[in-house]
């Protein structure tokens, strides 16, 4: 008789006032506006630890959603993604008060240098003792393009062209620029590093060209935990190709398991193993010691809930609460001379605008959604992990810190008895090791691997010898 697969557990955060639960920061008693106190982080990582979570995973953006009714106004009334902090930044203050917790870290490759990234991720790579991840996007809102000096947002499938050379660039820094015994600490000879065992990189590609070394030493994991977030054709190849977690989402069960399968597909189409890549979803959990108790609390969440948040956070191309509910959303785009937009196209446009708007009210999070008893929330999730080829969750924070202590106290029990909970932490584990039982280092299989020891470098690149840069 086989094990009973255990959950991934991660909670769902960002370094901000409303993350995806948009109005819920009004909440009695939820902390959300002390995002930008150390202790809130400190705090967190203590509670998530003590409850045996793997990972917190932090989202990021890098502009405001200014799409919806033509301007940022709304998302900034709402506090929608806006004020945001560096997630990057906190880190280094939870690790310090843990031994154990993960830390899944979003960064995007369209705007910034590979190089500073790298060394970013070394260090906190090393400060962490290797429990990092990055979690790997493109960045979408028009917003972000903007911001780094770009008329337009970059193509969907450009951005991932650029990932590509990106990622390639990080490889070579992070595997092959530094020998593994590179550090050698001879006091008696004042030699602390062997220049020929560190090399320079030379990539030059059509986007970059970056000649290293690397400056930051080996760490736990060299190239640390990576993570995607993914659903198009593009972004299947792409994580095929690199990535080792996948966060997922659909709006049913069947599309979140075609999705899985198309990315299964892909791993044995680029070489590597059918489950090189574990897959977690976001998860609404909201659970009490009965289940009246929960629903009670899922009732005050969706009176609490802010409807201009969730349209704001959708970037829609109009704005249907301006219209009559009994016409439709095509007749609304046509009102407001948006009938053509390409956006408009993804639009429901035969739907009444009432119906429209019914599927963003509240807090509803199907397909994985639980509310109940710790016993019925139990259920539900082995019965995702079950039936439905996912690995783990992220779970939504929806009420800081009752969504993450309501989990510790009732759900976490129940999960540990039925075996879908690890009970202690094992000492020493990087992020790698615990969500893949593998060593700290990414497989032979991945394409980081194959510039380890300085191969695929230019041989002249050793630094011994060279004139320095």
């Amino acid at each position: 008789m086989t094990d009973p697969k255990r959950l991934i557990l991660n909670l769902f955060e960002m370094n901000c006032v409303s993350h995806i639960t948009h109005g819920l920061w009004r909440l009695p008693g939820n902390r959300r506006t002390a995002f930008t106190d150390i202790e809130y982080w400190t705090e967190l990582a203590q509670q998530l630890e003590a409850g045996g979570f793997d990972a917190v995973f932090l989202a990021d953006v890098i502009g405001t959603y200014d799409v919806f009714r033509g301007g940022p106004d709304t998302a900034i009334r709402e506090g929608l993604q806006i004020p945001s902090n560096d997630p990057m930044l906190v880190v280094p203050a939870m690790a310090a008060v843990t031994q154990h917790l993960g830390f899944g870290i979003t960064f995007s490759t369209t705007y910034e240098p590979p190089f500073s990234f790298a060394r970013r991720m070394s260090t906190l790579d090393h400060l962490t003792k290797g429990r990092v991840g990055w979690n790997i996007v493109t960045s979408y809102l028009p917003n972000a393009a903007r911001n780094f000096g770009l008329e337009g947002e970059v193509d969907h499938d450009t951005r991932y062209e650029i990932a590509d050379e990106y990622l390639d660039v990080l490889y070579k820094l992070w595997e092959g620029s530094w020998d593994d015994d590179a550090i050698v600490e001879d006091r008696e000879g004042g030699v602390y590093a062997d220049p020929s065992k560190i090399r320079y990189i030379d990539h030059r590609g059509p986007r970059y060209s970056v000649a290293g070394p690397h400056l930051s030493s080996p760490s736990r994991q060299r190239t640390p935990f990576l993570i995607q977030a993914t659903q198009s054709a593009r972004g299947i190849e792409f994580a095929g190709r690199h990535a080792e977690l996948i966060f997922t989402g659909g709006r049913s069960f069947e599309q979140v398991s075609g999705t899985i399968g198309k990315i299964r597909d892909e791993l044995e189409r680029q070489g590597r193993a059918r489950d090189d890549i574990k897959f977690v979803v976001g998860a609404t959990v909201i659970v009490g010691a009965t289940r009246e108790e929960a629903e009670a609390k899922l009732a005050e969440y969706d009176r609490y809930a802010s409807i201009d948040g969730v349209l704001a956070h959708a970037s829609l191309p109009f704005d249907p609460t301006a219209h009559p509910g009994d016409i439709t959303v095509g007749d609304a785009l046509r009102r407001e001379g948006r009938g053509d937009d390409l956006a408009a196209t993804f639009l429901p446009q035969e739907q009444t605008i009432a119906e429209f708007l019914a599927t963003f009210s509240g807090f509803h999070r199907k397909p994985f959604m639980a509310v109940g008893s710790p016993t019925e929330v139990a259920d539900e999730i082995e019965s995702w992990l079950d039936e439905h080829d996912i690995d783990g969750i992220n779970l939504v924070q929806y009420h800081s810190p009752d969504t993450a202590r309501d989990f510790i106290e009732y759900a976490v029990p129940e999960l540990r008895r039925r075996g879908r909970l690890r009970e202690a932490y094992t000492p020493g584990e990087t992020l790698r090791e615990r969500v893949h039982g593998v060593g700290p280092r990414v497989v032979d299989t991945h394409p980081a691997a194959r510039f380890r020891g300085g191969q695929g470098l230019d041989e002249e690149a050793i630094l011994e010898g060279r004139a320095s840069v």
